[in-house]
Order: C-alpha cells, then sequence, then structure tokens
C-alpha cells in the first residue's frame, strides 16, 4: 500500500449559509427612502431650526430604521453560527449551541441564555396556512391521475431554516474546532449616530 493510499482523505468542506428576511429588507429600502426624500427636503428649503431639526431626526431615524431591517443577519458557518440583530453581533460555536426553536419567533439556546434570530421571521399565518395544507394531505390519494399524492406538504419558512440549521448542528457538535464560549459585541456604529440623533432631537423640540 503506497503512502498515497494510506492517507486519509480531507473532512468534507460544507457552504457557508446566510438568511435574511426579504421583507424586511425590502420594507427598510423603502422607508430609508422615504425618509431621505423628506430629510432632504427639508434641509434643502427650510429654515437654520428645521435644518438641525431635520438632521437630527436623520440621525436617529435612518440607524434605527436600518438596525431592524437591514442589519439582521443569520450565518451558519462549518464551526460557528453567527447572529447579527439590530444592536448586537452574537458569535455561537456550534459545541455552545444547545438548541433551536421557532415559537412566536426564531431563538437560539446556549448556556447561558437564548438569543432571538431577528433575520429569521416567524409567520403564524403561513403556519396556519401549511397547517391547513397538511389537513387535506392526510387525506388518501390516488397514486395516479391529476389527484396524485404530490408530496410531502411544505413547512413553514421559519421551520424549514431551523431545520436546517439543527442539521449543521449535528454535523459541527462533536468537533473540536467548533467549540469554544458564546461571543456578544455591541454595535457602536448604528447605537453612537441613534443616541446623537436622539438627544438633539429632543433638544431642538424643546427649543
Amino acid at each position: 500500500m503506497t503512502s498515497q493510499d494510506r492517507t486519509s482523505p480531507p473532512p468534507q468542506q460544507y457552504a457557508e449559509r446566510s438568511y435574511r428576511s426579504p421583507a424586511a429588507l425590502v420594507g427598510g429600502a423603502l422607508l430609508l427612502l422615504l425618509g431621505l426624500w423628506l430629510g432632504g427636503d427639508a434641509l434643502l428649503r427650510g429654515d437654520v431650526h428645521t435644518k438641525l431639526t431635520a438632521l437630527f431626526a436623520l440621525l436617529l431615524g435612518v440607524p434605527l430604521v436600518a438596525a431592524f431591517t437591514l442589519r439582521p443577519l443569520v450565518r451558519a458557518g462549518e464551526d460557528r453560527l453567527t447572529v447579527r440583530n439590530p444592536f448586537r453581533t452574537i458569535t455561537l460555536p456550534w459545541g455552545a449551541v444547545e438548541d433551536l426553536r421557532a415559537a412566536f419567533s426564531a431563538e437560539v439556546f446556549t448556556s447561558g441564555g437564548k438569543y432571538q434570530l431577528w433575520a429569521i421571521p416567524v409567520s403564524l399565518r403561513q403556519r396556519k396556512k401549511v397547517s391547513r395544507q397538511a389537513a387535506r394531505g392526510s387525506a388518501p390519494r390516488p397514486r395516479f391521475g391529476l389527484d396524485a399524492d404530490a408530496g410531502p406538504v411544505p413547512r413553514a419558512m421559519a421551520d424549514q431554516t431551523l431545520d436546517e440549521l439543527r442539521e449543521i448542528k449535528e454535523r459541527a457538535t462533536h468537533r473540536e474546532s467548533a467549540q469554544g464560549e458564546p461571543a456578544v459585541r455591541w454595535s457602536y456604529a448604528v447605537l453612537a449616530p441613534l443616541v446623537v440623533g436622539a438627544v438633539g432631537l429632543a433638544v431642538m423640540v424643546a427649543v
């Protein structure tokens, strides 16, 4: 047996997956365009007081809208789960993840607590629709013809996403490179202009 034959194959690599809410992205972009249009008009045509008020309103509103619509992201890598929420970024090695659940919101659980997955919204309306389809699909169907069984009824999007994340977790949970403690970082790039805008707007309203 040659040395090449004795060499074990490299571990299989899995592509990193990212999850975001398309509805939040579209809604956030439209709100930002509306706010910039109104604020820009006030900055160009208003008096000094109006311009300062519009400036502080933009400093407050733009980061706030972006934080809750454009910023949320869930990224699943081979060794860790990265959760980017409106004001924090949580990095979770898969070994630290104990469970993933979706009740009224999607959440990831660790020994130290739980973190909400803002990028994976839970739609109760979609779940009810899927439940109705599943109830209709439970009746016996012919194997051929127009009424033939079309396969399993799809699950709600949030439940499908969490199933994928659980599969990635199961593959990585015992890997040495997937061990460690959760790390939480605050997003000061969002918080700083938001605080300045809120304080400045409060002053301008009070004047």
